[in-house]
């Protein structure tokens, strides 16, 4: 990280930042504003989230990665505009889940998560029937679930594993347009570049 980047984390990380393990977390304790609550799985260096965070600022969103520039480059938009929508949690998407209350949240996105590519690691994908449970249990009924990977052989695991929760319907799509969509980063123009196609998909729980 630059200097300015390692500064914001040092400033900024103790009030906008929240750990992944620890007691259960009561909504107040989260963010000023009771609009509904999205968690963005693997921020990476945080585009999408920056960008739809600002579209949509009556929605709080909390992004959880283990990549600390990311984490340095929101909270520094954060600064920025002064906006209070936004938490980030440094560390395990798992182990945070574990911290919230069940069918608490409004919905949740997972944008180009680690295929984890060769066959003897795709037990690690977070997208996965026993992780899945953990999800879809924090998503409240009607709420969503949107994925998007330009993987193919992932995108089939998606369909597979989502297509078999019972509190799930939905599908592929076609890429969300409108206000607060999902913007194109760096990481997927790089994929299209390469010529792979992006497979976007949304769930709602029953």
């Amino acid at each position: 990280m630059s200097a300015t980047r390692a500064d914001v984390l040092a400033r900024l990380g103790p009030l906008c930042c929240l750990d992944d393990q620890g007691p259960p977390l009561e909504r107040a304790e989260l963010f000023e504003s009771f609009g509904p609550v999205v968690v963005e799985i693997g921020i990476g260096l945080g585009e999408a989230l920056i960008d739809m965070s600002a579209a949509d600022p009556a929605t709080n969103v909390i992004g959880i990665d283990v990549h600390t520039p990311g984490m340095a480059k929101v909270l520094a938009a954060i600064e920025a505009d002064g906006r209070t929508n936004v938490r980030l949690v440094h560390g395990d998407a798992l182990l945070f889940l574990d911290r919230l209350p069940e069918s608490s949240l409004a919905g949740v996105r997972v944008f180009f998560p680690d295929p984890w590519p060769k066959p003897g690691q795709h037990h690690k994908r977070i997208i996965s029937t026993d992780r899945l449970a953990a999800i879809v249990g924090r998503i409240e009924p009607g709420g969503w679930l949107h994925l998007a990977t330009d993987i193919d052989h992932y995108a089939a695991q998606m369909i597979r594993v989502c297509g078999e929760h019972t509190d799930l319907a939905g599908g592929v799509i076609e890429r969300p347009t409108g206000r607060a969509t999902r913007p194109i980063t760096r990481y997927e123009r790089k994929g299209l570049d390469a010529g792979r196609a992006t497979t976007d998909l949304w769930y709602i729980r029953r």
